[in-house]
């Protein structure tokens, strides 16, 4: 009986102590994210499990190309991913397939998705956005499928949840092998 108190109270001390280390990580640093939809194909699919690095944008600004999870701003319960594009102070233009950013001299720059997206994809809508302080434009990879900026406007930095660092596992991935 002895035996068995003591094995209930060093188990009860490991999961403390694991509950102390997970819980703030959890809740500061790293968080899962499980992606629904297909917004973000072929980067993403429905089914992969991602990390998210919740720290990073404390300390540093989103970078355009930055894949993130983010609030949605209409109904902050649902939580989305998309790819940064625009960033504070710039004017995103979408016109004609294209997605053209707009810098501090009014310079026109074609945006190039090369790394990212297939060189046939196009962007469809058209919409100019001015972003403020503290403000992005963000599309999905799926254009034609995706809900983003083109459709609800700009995103608060402050609906950032994290930057997407890793793909812990990839059901549609794992599927095929």
């Amino acid at each position: 009986m002895k035996g068995l108190l003591q094995f209930g109270f060093e188990a009860a001390k490991i999961v403390v102590i694991a509950l102390l280390v997970v819980l703030p990580l959890r809740a500061f640093v790293f968080e899962p994210f499980l992606v629904r939809g297909s917004s973000m194909v072929p980067s993403y699919h429905n089914g992969d499990y991602l990390i998210v690095d919740k720290l990073s944008y404390r300390f540093n600004e989103p970078d355009r190309g930055d894949v993130i999870v983010l609030e949605f701003p209409q109904d902050r319960s649902q939580k989305f991913l998309k790819r940064v594009i625009g960033l504070p102070r710039e004017r995103v233009e979408v016109q004609d397939g294209k997605v053209v950013i707009y810098g501090g001299e009014n310079e026109a720059v074609v945006l190039d998705e090369s790394l990212y997206l297939p060189l046939d994809l196009e962007t469809p809508g058209s919409v100019t956005i001015d972003l403020d302080e503290d403000e992005y434009f963000v599309l999905g990879d799926n254009r034609p499928a995706s809900s983003d900026s083109r459709k609800w406007g700009v995103l608060p930095a402050s609906l950032i949840v994290g930057k997407v660092v890793f793909n812990a596992l990839s059901l549609e991935a794992f599927a095929k092998e």
